[in-house]
């Protein structure tokens, strides 16, 4: 069995800051450099930084051998003994990065350490050069990389929950100022932001007020990327209520299917703020984005993160069909993100990574812009629930009609605000 050392760093220039990070996989026996991974993320703090940094490491281990065992080294002790089991993961935003971060790999296989930040040199400059090229708006990723920023560095990309981070704690702060309390934060006592100046907690505080005044309404960070979410119309199979993903017989829209799409198409229309349409490869979202793009004279773009999930052998079937053949696969799959359906479907735990690179991907593509997705049941609720740092479960909670919208606005400072879901009247 192959044995990896990932080194890690995460820093904010400002906490919350520009921020960024830089990962290393090293072979263990000989100490050899096989890959590094840095990426500029915006503005968002130190701790979620310091966390898309292992996520990044580990998945790189991963890419390169995902039997392999890893260790993992870093200078963040927060990260180090939360993800060693030792130190309680009080903050809600940290939960699902820990989360995401120990599903890489299976337990058992991944072991942390703590080191000073002089011995972390490599994941260090990595995370620094992925802020300087940031700042300067340039195109940059080191030989080898994972990942790459995108031109203008604009709109910061996080995994998962992740993008709310740095939201929240100035939301806590802000509270805390209305209330006369003291702000909820979990900060690490060693953070990296970069500057060599204030690295304490009440550092942490004073910058996230900096960016979350007092009151009900945000600071103004420029416009949003937008995202407004439509589920294709109804299909045969729509009515029936049969599991339908991206690996069973890809239906086309049936008569009422193509009918609401036109609605939809019109009701967009009046509105007249859709400035770009990108759909699911299915045949039925790519019907409805193109009877929509094409009466608001816009071109449609094929996007593969956004296809429906995998329901495996239950694709086709009615949930009662599949609770009376694969009982035990259905109650696994019910308890847990990471079971998946029978005969090798995707796990919901899979798309929800599926759906965060792909959000983190349009968002910067789309900063500043309204854009149409054209998506499934499955991928929209996901979208929902990161925005919201809902648990898994809100999936089984959510009800999303055929053809229907919902929105999600994302800001400069990595906060998502839901402003639309399930909205139906143009279909009345």
């Amino acid at each position: 069995m192959r044995e990896f050392v990932v080194e890690a760093d995460g820093g904010s220039r400002g906490n919350p800051g520009p921020a960024g990070y830089g990962a290393v996989v090293l072979d263990a026996a000989t100490g050899e450099s096989l890959v590094e991974a840095a990426e500029y993320l915006g503005v968002v703090t130190n701790n979620v930084a310091e966390y898309r940094g292992l996520l990044a490491g580990l998945r790189a281990a991963r890419e390169l051998d995902p039997d392999a065992r890893v260790h993992v080294r870093m200078d963040s002790k927060l990260v180090v003994e939360q993800m060693s089991g030792r130190w309680k993961i009080k903050h809600p935003d940290m939960k699902p990065l820990a989360a995401e971060a120990a599903r890489v790999f299976p337990p058992g296989r991944v072991t942390y350490e703590w080191i000073p930040r002089a011995d972390n040199k490599h994941a260090d400059r990595l995370a620094n050069e992925a802020m300087d090229a940031g700042a300067r708006g340039e195109r940059w990723s080191p030989a080898g990389s994972t990942a790459e920023l995108d031109a203008g560095g604009t709109a910061g990309r996080q995994a998962g929950a992740a993008r709310t981070a740095g939201a929240a704690v100035g939301d806590r702060v802000a509270r805390a100022a209305r209330t006369g309390g003291e702000a909820d934060t979990e900060t690490d006592a060693d953070t990296d932001t970069g500057t060599g100046t204030d690295t304490s907690a009440a550092a942490d505080v004073r910058a996230a007020r900096t960016v979350a005044s007092p009151g009900w309404g945000p600071p103004d960070m420029g416009a949003p990327a937008t995202f407004v979410l439509l589920r294709h119309g109804e299909t045969p199979l729509t009515p029936q209520k049969r599991f339908s993903g991206s690996g069973g017989s890809d239906p086309s829209l049936s008569s009422v299917g193509r009918e609401q799409a036109e609605r939809v198409a019109e009701s967009l229309a009046r509105r007249g703020t859709v400035q770009a349409v990108v759909a699911s490869p299915l045949a039925r979202t790519r019907e409805t984005a193109g009877i929509v793009a094409a009466r608001l004279g816009l071109e449609v773009t094929i996007e593969e993160g956004l296809r429906e999930t995998d329901f495996g052998a239950w694709e086709g079937l009615t949930f009662g069909e599949v609770r009376e053949r694969y009982p035990a696969d259905l109650d696994a799959w019910l308890s847990s993100p990471d079971a998946r359906p029978t005969g090798g479907g995707e796990s919901f735990a899979a798309t929800g990574e599926r759906v965060a690179a792909t959000r983190d991907k349009l968002v910067s593509a789309y900063a500043g812009r309204t854009v149409l997705l054209v998506s499934h049941v499955t991928p929209i609720k996901t979208f929902l629930r990161l925005a919201l740092g809902a648990p898994p479960e809100s999936l089984f909670r959510m009800e999303l009609s055929a053809a229907s919208l919902s929105a999600v606005a994302y800001y400069a400072d990595g906060g998502a605000s839901v402003r639309l879901f399930n909205e139906t009247s143009h279909l009345r």
